[in-house]
């Protein structure tokens, strides 16, 4: 099922002490956000497990929201987003089983300091962040009391996923987007330091990935070069001794238990390219400096789709397809002859 238009939403004026709502609900609690409610607007509380989602973007996989739904224990489930407006509620309403789905858009980042919105997040049994611009995220929440209530959730092992630029902040690691431009793979590979390159390495610490940097997109924008060249600065950086992506392509999501490290990928059901790529650093860059091609060897690679496994403790797979990466003065070449 998927997501319903605007016209089909029938964008209705929130009444204070609503209980139960059958469609999306607009509330204009401040001008510092929009705030959007599905289902029973009061709070529940219901049994969580852990779940990580991260999707490559592109059309919405519903297992993310059935599986987030029954990890949630059928409690709220909360869409948080810095654009757009109530465009999830319905579809994922329909598919979690949920008590009630609610959306929260953020204007600017005082909204982070809002009590009702800090407890909307706080009492959610499931948190998923939209696409976007994570550069948003990063400059709305980092050091605010969201930020806390994210690691809140995480501690007390609630489902937690993200598609796009909602993917693209849930890392240990993040490419942060802060410049007008969205850095390309030719731009990551012949400038490593190039100021399209932004790294964030302090906003959100989530189990299961730790050490990690996240990508999405990657065959449809041919995003893998500069994947590469993200985790070869964490390591010239010094921010880790060893550099580890997860990326995945458009329509293609990564489920992980947070505390086995176990993964499953799940797609659309006509998505020609279902892969999810695991890459990891085994030595430092030879070349990683200031307007310098990149050169660095031996980038170990496993590309997983719907059916194989991956464990991120472990760092290792079955069902996939390993091969290595190297990048001398700027192109990168792979093992087996296709990057992808």
């Amino acid at each position: 099922m998927k997501k319903r238009t605007m016209q089909e939403m029938l964008a209705l004026r929130c009444i204070a002490g609503v209980g139960l709502i059958v469609l999306s609900v607009a509330c204009s609690a401040s001008d510092n956000f929009q705030y959007y409610v599905s289902g029973d607007s009061s709070d529940v509380t219901t049994e969580t497990s852990g779940l990580i989602v991260l999707q490559g973007g592109g059309t919405d996989v519903d297992a993310n929201y059935e599986r987030m739904g029954e990890h949630s224990g059928g409690g709220d489930f909360v869409v948080l987003r810095a654009s757009g407006a109530d465009e999830y509620n319905d579809y994922i309403k329909a598919l979690c089983n949920c008590d009630s789905v609610e959306t929260i858009v953020f204007e600017n980042r005082d909204a982070a300091y809002e009590d009702f919105v800090v407890q909307k997040i706080r009492n959610a049994e499931a948190l998923f962040i939209a696409g976007g611009d994570q550069s948003r995220y990063v400059r709305f929440w980092k050091g605010t009391p969201v930020e806390d209530a994210i690691h809140f959730l995480a501690a007390k092992s609630t489902p937690i996923g993200g598609t796009s630029a909602g993917t693209a902040i849930l890392g240990q690691f993040s490419y942060s987007a802060m410049t007008e431009d969205s850095l390309t793979a030719d731009v990551a590979l012949s400038d490593p330091f190039h100021p399209d390159l932004t790294l964030e390495a302090d906003f959100l610490n989530l189990a299961g990935l730790e050490n990690v940097i996240t990508d999405q997109h990657l065959i449809e924008r041919n995003r893998i070069g500069r994947t590469v060249a993200l985790i070869s600065r964490l390591v010239h950086d010094g921010l880790t001794t060893e550099g580890r992506a997860i990326a995945a392509d458009r329509e293609t999501a990564v489920h992980l238990d947070p505390v086995s490290g176990d993964i499953t990928v799940h797609a659309t059901s006509d998505h020609e390219t279902p892969f999810v790529y695991f890459l990891r650093t085994t030595k430092a860059p030879a070349v990683c400096e200031p307007g310098q091609p990149l050169s660095i060897a031996d980038i170990e690679v496993y590309r997983v789709s719907p059916g194989a496994t991956f464990n991120v403790r472990d760092w290792a797979g079955a069902g996939g397809i390993a091969y290595t990466f190297s990048v001398e003065r700027g192109t990168l070449t792979s093992s087996r002859g296709e990057i992808y």
